[in-house]
């Protein structure tokens, strides 16, 4: 049997929410549980809904970047895609360092809209492939790394031990069991590295650690 996977659309453009949640709920296995406009409606639906997915858009009321650390805050497995025509390097490094895990612009066919959707669903990060084209060459930029440091020195002892875990290829849930803490913490310690590195996945956060290594 087909997993369902809930999804909450907050936008504050009626006629392009609407359209996205008709695409959206003819697509098999996915229910529009909610809708909104506001950043205040994007936290009260993922508080009092829990959808799978919050599908947000940043420029509405209140802004959708400044509503998602507030969303993780109440509620840290909600999983958040931006939908939004901003292609600004600084808005998606923005977006996935609060912990959003995916962005996409407006505009994408319904096929890869749903794509992503079921990527986050299933625990990934999705970037728009341009856009993340464009992520991968300023985060590989020799001089940014050079401006930067060594960026492992801005984490917490606790961070960098669980980023070595994380390098490991362990998952939150046994990196919880190995420290004796909840998986819940975990989740939180990793939304600060992320936040810190400047990445916006696991596989990042170990490549990141490695190229430290090798420059200390």
């Amino acid at each position: 049997m087909m997993k369902e996977i809930t999804i909450a659309v907050v936008d504050d453009h009626p006629l392009f929410r609407e359209g996205i949640i008709r695409i959206l709920s003819e697509i098999p296995g996915f229910r529009i549980v909610g809708q909104g406009s506001t950043s205040d409606e994007a936290l009260s639906l993922s508080a009092t809904l829990t959808p799978s997915i919050l599908l947000m858009d940043i420029s509405m009321p209140g802004g959708g970047l400044n509503a998602i650390v507030p969303i993780l805050q109440e509620n840290p497995d909600q999983k958040i895609i931006m939908l939004t025509v901003s292609e600004t390097t600084d808005d998606v490094m923005s977006a996935l360092s609060k912990g959003a895990k995916g962005y996409v612009l407006k505009g994408v066919g319904s096929r890869i809209l749903a794509d992503s959707v079921r990527s986050v669903d299933a625990g990934d990060t999705y970037v728009s492939p341009s856009l993340s084209a464009r992520l991968l060459s300023d985060m590989s930029s020799s001089a940014a790394l050079a401006k930067r440091g060594n960026p492992i020195d801005d984490l917490t002892n606790r961070e960098q031990e669980v980023l070595n875990l994380v390098a490991e290829g362990l998952s939150n849930k046994r990196i919880a069991l190995r420290l004796g803490v909840h998986e819940k913490t975990i989740k939180q310690h990793m939304t600060h590295i992320f936040a810190k590195l400047g990445i916006s996945n696991r596989t990042e956060a170990a490549m990141t650690l490695r190229n430290a290594t090798v420059q200390a």
